[in-house]
């Protein structure tokens, strides 16, 4: 389900650190998020990918967040890979990732939409990460697809093997990883409106999105977003 990863692909990887991020990387083709255009963006361990600023923040706080803060999250929690796992990442104009990453996006497109064809592609992945205070082996693999042809962009949200939820920062246990505070899926627009929230976020059934999905294969999640597509109303609306 994952695209191909790691250094014999010509990924780079992020420091080692607890709550760490990559730099800021400068994008090759802007990247069109809510309606705002992007030219760069940051890797953050705890499993999001943000633009404009890096996110150290371990606790999922609940979306829409406040603030100009625009991020895509796979799986935001308190991963620590200094106990083990490493964060993996490489923006692509390789012909043909981007010709799978199309294939991969069509069943998200409505017949009446033109095909995807992307032109850039940027793949980051979390292999085996642990999480903060573990004392077990549990770890979690999941990645996220950005891609865009500068105007129509997609999210792809991939999951492997997910086995736990929670940091002990937030209250899980540190032999289960379960508990707490549970990790969240989704994105955060930006706009203090839009968000959307894969189900389950934020609850102990986060761990089940490697087995749904929106296109029909498990694992995998797709959503437009350079326009307001993908907009999750708030709990309290009738």
């Amino acid at each position: 389900l994952l695209y191909p990863f790691g250094p014999e692909v010509g990924d780079q990887a992020t420091p080692h650190e607890d709550d760490g991020m990559s730099p800021e990387i400068q994008l090759w083709e802007t990247f069109s998020f809510y309606s705002q255009p992007h030219q760069s963006l940051y890797v953050n361990n705890n499993g999001v990918v943000s633009f404009g600023t890096g996110v150290p923040e371990f606790t999922p706080e609940p979306f829409p967040l406040p603030g100009h803060r625009p991020f895509v999250a796979p799986y935001w929690a308190d991963v620590d890979i200094t106990l083990g796992g490493d964060v993996f990442y490489r923006q692509s104009q390789d012909q043909k990732l981007l010709a799978q990453v199309a294939k991969d996006l069509a069943p998200a497109v409505s017949s009446s939409e033109p095909p995807p064809k992307p032109t850039w592609a940027f793949v980051a992945t979390w292999d085996k990460v642990s999480f903060f205070g573990a004392a077990s082996d549990k770890v979690n693999t999941f990645q996220v697809v950005l891609a865009t042809d500068g105007l129509t962009s997609y999210v792809m949200l991939n999951y492997g093997d997910l086995q736990w939820t929670t940091g002990i920062s937030n209250q899980g246990d540190p032999h289960t990883g379960l508990g707490g505070l549970p990790a969240q899926a989704g994105f955060n627009s930006g706009d203090d409106i839009h968000y959307y929230n894969l189900p389950g976020s934020r609850s102990p059934d986060v761990l089940n999105i490697s087995q749904g999905s929106n296109v029909g294969l498990p694992g995998r999640w797709i959503f437009r977003v350079d326009l307001f597509t993908a907009t999750e109303a708030p709990a309290t609306t009738p």
